[in-house]
């Protein structure tokens, strides 16, 4: 390339005016720079030479990103997976709740309706009980008596409150009386003491009562029957 180059400035110099030494001059000049500077860009391109510059495609970020798609994709299955796992949870916990419930109520409803059977047999095994005894008890009836009351407290008398006095050749010691008032009250009492009024007052009974119980009547009549 440097001899075709000097070539062509030489033959531009030769064409110039013969008598014009200084062009020839300067021409020759020319042409020498020249080729030193195609010598020297020659010499620096073979010790230089261009790289070539090459692009690599780089998989590392789309395999990165594939890999975190996939995380994701993984992740969010799982959350899903473990949603519906509490939500199944969650109800079946509901309805065992409601099973239990269900089962109290109506375990509450039978203790209710055993309560009631038994409440209701026990009153009429109580009123049974009664109908039996009061079938098998046996009274005599004495007639009318009058009774007067007093209280065993008061005379420093320790018989207690369960006894009349009474003429004991009309009811000897220990016999048990029904005394049926007017109103329907009835008392059973024991004979267990006497007066001084059972003398003269055999129809009479006095009847052991704390004076606050007294009637104010002071003397009232009764029905007087000895069981057993």
């Amino acid at each position: 390339m440097a001899s075709n180059h000097s070539q062509k400035v030489e033959a531009i110099a030769d064409h110039a005016d013969a008598d014009n030494d200084s062009s020839h001059v300067n021409a020759k000049s020319i042409v020498l720079s020249n080729e030193a500077k195609v010598e020297q860009a020659n010499a620096h391109s073979l010790i230089n030479p261009k790289k070539e510059i090459t692009f690599t495609v780089c998989t590392n970020d789309i395999a990165e990103a594939a890999h975190q798609i996939a995380d994701q994709k993984a992740a969010a299955a799982k959350a899903a997976e473990e949603q519906a796992a509490a939500e199944q949870a969650a109800a079946e916990q509901a309805a065992a709740d409601q099973a239990a419930a269900e089962k109290a109520q109506q375990e509450a409803q039978q203790a209710a309706q055993n309560a009631a059977a038994a409440s209701a047999a026990s009153a009429a095994s109580a009123s049974s009980s009664a109908a039996t005894t009061a079938s098998t008890e046996t009274t005599t009836n004495k007639g009318t008596f009058k009774l007067s009351f007093y209280d065993p407290s008061v005379l420093g008398s320790g018989l207690g409150y369960g006894g009349v006095a009474a003429n004991l050749s009309v009811f000897p010691k220990g016999t048990r009386l029904k005394i049926t008032l007017s109103d329907g009250t009835v008392w059973y009492r024991t004979v267990n003491d006497t007066g001084s009024f059972a003398a003269g007052n055999p129809n009479q009974l006095d009847v052991a009562m704390p004076n606050s119980q007294i009637p104010s009547a002071g003397v009232l009549t009764a029905t007087v029957e000895v069981v057993g």
